[in-house]
């Protein structure tokens, strides 16, 4: 006898209880037993659908709730695939682009180039020569060819989330009402576990399709951009906005010599952390055919070799601190000008 019987006869059910199908797919306590993951119930166990469907066979148990979730998506899925195909198709060709002109550059060109381009964004000697260091060692260990192919990546989709998340939060500053319909949206992508994010695109898109991986990558990583940029924008001083109001400036010259320049710590506060967020991102993407240093680390972990694992994670750290280091110098430099003015 179930615990609930007494609650539908009470409720005089039990004829509608009784008409029910029995059938259907195996409730979420059995696909749990089959796991071993099931443990010993309370006394009285919450009313459930699964429970209520012990007593019940007209109520729907919640793997029925589930297969009607996956049903709806797979009934929609041509439609997406359709729409999304022709828009996303871009993002292949830029990451396939990029990759391989990152793997077919000469190391002599490429890394002295990275080193420049490092010393042209921070000004900072000791962080021009910790990445530079830091590809020798790279190289030393015969990690730099797949160092490169993750740093591709990483320029790809964080140039997109910047491309992409700034507008949005400018638009986001300048309307309240577009501000509360995004920050749920927001909520969602930070706060849904990065290996949901691949579970939709494994079927919208091939597995060899380099956009798989990238949209997982901008959606998990351009939200930090998209806040501090909002915040940034938001935080200017108002008696400034009203001295550049009363010179007679246009919107659009108020937004681009007023707020986004002094907004612009911000945005880059939030360029760093789109960055680190789609280092972690690459690494979760090797499941779903990703190059670089993840393939390297998901090796370690599916046959156990534990150096493969940890060198490769030593790699992806020294890539993210090369890019912190880079970036917050970068953000530095943003600040001293600012102050000078």
């Amino acid at each position: 006898m179930a615990y609930y019987d007494g609650a539908f006869d009470a409720l005089g059910l039990r004829d509608w209880c009784d008409g029910g199908d029995d059938g259907g797919p195996m409730s979420m306590a059995d696909l749990l037993a089959q796991s071993g993951s099931v443990q010993e119930g309370p006394a009285l166990p919450f009313p459930s659908l699964d429970e209520l469907h012990k007593a019940c066979n007209a109520v729907p148990r919640t793997r029925e709730m589930t297969n009607g979730v996956e049903t709806a998506f797979l009934e929609a899925k041509d439609a997406l695939k359709f729409v999304l195909d022709p828009i996303t198709q871009p993002l292949s060709w830029m990451l396939d682009g990029a990759l391989d002109l990152f793997t077919w550059m000469p190391w002599w060109i490429l890394i002295p180039g990275l080193i420049a381009l490092c010393w042209w964004v921070s000004r900072s000697i000791g962080v021009t020569i910790f990445v530079a260091l830091s590809f020798l060692f790279l190289g030393v260990i015969d990690h730099l060819d797949v160092a490169i192919q993750t740093l591709s990546i990483i320029f790809v989709c964080t140039g997109l989330c910047v491309v992409l998340g700034v507008p949005i939060g400018i638009a986001m500053s300048k309307s309240d009402r577009l501000q509360r319909a995004t920050i749920p949206v927001l909520d969602l992508l930070q706060t849904l576990p990065s290996f949901v994010y691949l579970i939709p695109l494994i079927f919208l898109f091939s597995v060899t399709e380099s956009k798989l991986y990238g949209i997982a990558i901008i959606l998990y990583a351009i939200v930090p951009v998209v806040r501090l940029t909002d915040l940034g924008i938001r935080l200017v001083d108002r008696d400034v906005i009203e001295a550049a109001d009363a010179f007679g400036m246009t919107p659009r010259q108020k937004l681009w010599k007023v707020e986004v320049p002094l907004a612009l710590p911000n945005i880059m506060a939030g360029v760093n952390q789109t960055i680190m967020m789609s280092l972690a991102m690459v690494v979760i993407a090797s499941l779903v055919s990703a190059p670089g240093l993840g393939v390297l680390v998901l090796r370690g972990i599916r046959n156990l070799e534990l150096g493969v694992g940890l060198v490769a994670g030593l790699g992806i750290v020294l890539l993210a601190v090369m890019l912190d280091r880079a970036s917050k110098a970068a953000l530095a430099r943003v600040d001293v000008s600012r102050s000078v003015k």
